[in-house]
């Protein structure tokens, strides 16, 4: 076993257990689904424990986590055996079995997770001008995507109105907008809408993972949880949000979690 020689040294354990609740977000948004996204982490986990090089690959830290990640997620499909009920999670694995999202994975990669050009290249195993190029793909099929309507549950006033603009300057209709997990009954007892965009802290100190499941009460609906604490909702410890993005957020990542969740929701009608 390697001596600890000073503060400085962080063991394999502990840069895997700092790195993971990101690589869990990135497999979840990647599959859109909770449970395939973990069951492929498992898998990259098991094949490190069983291989000695790349177990000793990873103390390079993220991007050699994310690779090995990439290995797994390109070589095999799991078969993976999702809750009973939930629709999404159905969409999500016929989705799957018909594509496989190069495209995608770039475009998450560079916003989401917000690796460099260079880094998505060593992470996918392809030059960084195939990146770029697959990004531009991803960004073209997004121009395409079909509209739908949105509500945003957020008590930051100017954050509301940034994510507003965003949303119709993607094509979408924004349904309402609510501060707090009560306005946000209100909205939907108007009409359900087809994405949620949701802050987890909300005005009145009620919950926006509240809010959703009230929603999620009365249709399967996509939902991306904006947060500035995404490593406290990714514990394992209780069922999680499939779409995570980090307060502050970049536009485009924004616009590439939208994208994924509408791409694996396309099984309900949008708009």
């Amino acid at each position: 076993m390697r001596a600890n020689h000073g503060r400085g040294y962080m063991s394999l354990g502990d840069q895997i257990a700092k790195n993971l609740p990101y690589l869990r977000r990135y497999a979840r948004a990647l599959t859109g689904s909770q449970a395939t996204g973990d069951a492929f982490v498992r898998a990259t986990l098991e094949a490190a424990l069983a291989d000695d090089d790349l177990k000793a690959s990873l103390e390079g830290g993220r991007v050699p986590l994310y690779r090995a990640f990439n290995k797994v997620w390109s070589s095999a499909y799991l078969d993976v055996q999702e809750p009973s009920g939930d629709d999404h999670e159905g969409a999500a694995q016929d989705r799957l079995k018909s594509i496989t999202p190069l495209n995608r994975q770039a475009l998450l990669l560079t916003t989401l997770e917000d690796f460099s050009v260079e880094q998505a290249s060593e992470i996918m195993e392809v030059e960084p001008s195939e990146i770029e190029s697959l990004v531009q793909e991803a960004v073209s099929e997004i121009d395409r995507e079909s509209s739908t309507s949105v509500l945003i549950i957020e008590d930051e006033p100017l954050i509301s109105m940034q994510l507003e603009d965003l949303v119709t300057s993607l094509g979408h209709e924004v349904c309402g907008t609510a501060a707090t997990r009560t306005q946000a009954q209100e909205v939907v007892a108007q009409k359900t809408p087809g994405l949620v965009l949701a802050d987890i802290q909300l005005a009145d100190g009620s919950s926006g993972l509240d809010a959703v499941d009230d929603i999620l009460a009365i249709d399967s609906v996509p939902v991306i949880f904006i947060t500035a604490y995404p490593e406290r909702l990714l514990t394992g410890d209780r069922p999680e949000p499939t779409y995570l993005v980090t307060k502050p957020f970049q536009e485009q990542t924004v616009r590439a979690a939208i994208s994924q969740a509408l791409f694996f929701g396309s099984s309900r009608p949008l708009g």
